[in-house]
């Protein structure tokens, strides 16, 4: 909708072909149904939010970035608001706020929709985008945008079409993965501890038994294994490291903000004060109820002991395992289907970076998740595919006159 609106804004004739019955259901999905339009990073703190291919998003972030779109959605009547982590939400909080400001702004531009309809093949010739081959027909055109998204959420529509007509125009598509994407443990802990979400704590990557990545934040336990904002964050290596073999835990570091010694030390100090009481009331002190069973079952200390006759031995376990020991084994992730985004895509040295043209195919442009750029959460990827979006918009409404 950035790419046609913006098209049409330069003086094109612009067709906007939609694969489902209306556009923007996915937007919908976004921020919790929110809409996390964007993130008040700057640019080169955002960049670095992205894969090693962020560094393709510089030249266009540097002329249409968060404080930009923020003005494009106030001038829309959608004025926005920061929240933690420098997140940008409609002020209203309503995903259907942005889908419909946009909506009627591709209207007021005089973009046509054509819904239910399926793109199969461009038409090229010559080395130049000349239109399309669609489930209802052939467009020609002077330029064409491919904006067709990945394959998460193929419920909205995104099931990687775009990727096989990008691959017959001659692009180079690199591996496609799920990325922030909810994960499978092993055993049936995770689902013990179902709905429980644990903030401030710290997840260790352990890959081949060798400590690879970690990250401080909120995860959340579910009826399959692992998810929250740390858990998707770290997935896209460890789905990686998921298919090139590796063994893979996540080690949970409950009191991140203790050093072993202090720990251990309010250990030391907590026994001798509840010293005539049980191991669960300790315990209370130091964990979210749920937690406490798990604890015991895994320490094998028994919940009822006495404080005063926990041994030493014990202590040092209980340090262990708050510290170190509370893992899972990682067995998969839930695919495309609850995948946020796709790593993935375009090969971004294909594609100029100031206009998201192609440079093997005239004509032809690319914006969104359909490229090789991906990032964490917060608002990065949409504001990705925002920027792309309006850059190739721009670039191919100049080059393509009226028709």
């Amino acid at each position: 909708m950035m790419a046609a609106g913006q098209a049409a804004l330069a003086g094109s004739s612009t067709l906007l072909i939609e694969k489902m019955d209306s556009p923007g259901r996915k937007l919908l999905l976004t921020g919790k149904h929110r809409c996390n339009l964007a993130n008040s990073a700057p640019v080169e703190e955002a960049i670095n939010q992205f894969n090693k291919e962020g560094r393709f998003l510089r030249q266009v972030y540097y002329r249409f970035h968060t404080a930009e779109l923020r003005s494009f959605f106030r001038e829309l009547g959608v004025p926005t608001i920061e929240q933690r982590g420098g997140r940008i939400f409609p002020s209203s909080e309503d995903a259907h706020d942005v889908l419909n400001a946009l909506r009627g702004w591709i209207d007021k531009n005089g973009v046509t929709i054509l819904t239910s309809t399926r793109l199969e093949k461009l038409l090229i010739r010559n080395g130049a985008a000349q239109g399309v081959i669609t489930s209802r027909g052939n467009f020609t055109s002077r330029a064409v945008i491919l904006a067709t998204g990945g394959k998460a959420y193929p419920g909205t529509g995104s099931t990687g079409d775009g990727f096989a007509v990008a691959r017959q125009a001659g692009h180079t598509i690199q591996p496609l993965h799920p990325a922030l994407v909810p994960l499978k443990t092993a055993g049936s802990t995770a689902q013990d501890l179902q709905g429980l979400s644990l903030s401030n704590v710290l997840a260790v990557v352990y890959r081949d038994q060798k400590r690879a990545d970690q990250l401080f934040g909120e995860l959340l336990f579910t009826h399959f294994g692992l998810s929250g904002p740390v858990i998707l964050t770290l997935s896209r290596e460890i789905v990686s490291d998921l298919d090139d073999g590796h063994q893979v835990e996540i080690g949970i570091d409950l009191k991140p903000a203790l050093s072993h010694q202090t720990l251990d030390d309010r250990l030391l100090r907590d026994l001798q004060t509840l010293g005539r009481k049980q191991f669960s009331t300790l315990l209370e002190g130091l964990l979210p109820k749920k937690l406490i069973p798990v604890c015991v079952r895994q320490t094998g200390i028994p919940w009822e002991k006495k404080n005063s006759q926990i041994s030493s031995q014990e202590r040092k376990r209980l340090l262990s395992w708050l510290k170190d020991d509370f893992k899972f084994q990682i067995v998969g992730h839930q695919g495309f289907e609850q995948a946020i985004i796709t790593a993935g895509g375009v090969n971004t040295r294909e594609v100029d970076p100031h206009t998201m043209e192609s440079k093997l195919v005239r004509g032809l442009y690319f914006a969104g998740e359909i490229l090789d750029v991906d990032a964490n959460t917060g608002g990065f990827n949409l504001q990705a595919a925002f920027s792309t979006g309006w850059a190739a918009g721009i670039a191919a409404g100049s080059t393509s006159p009226a028709g």
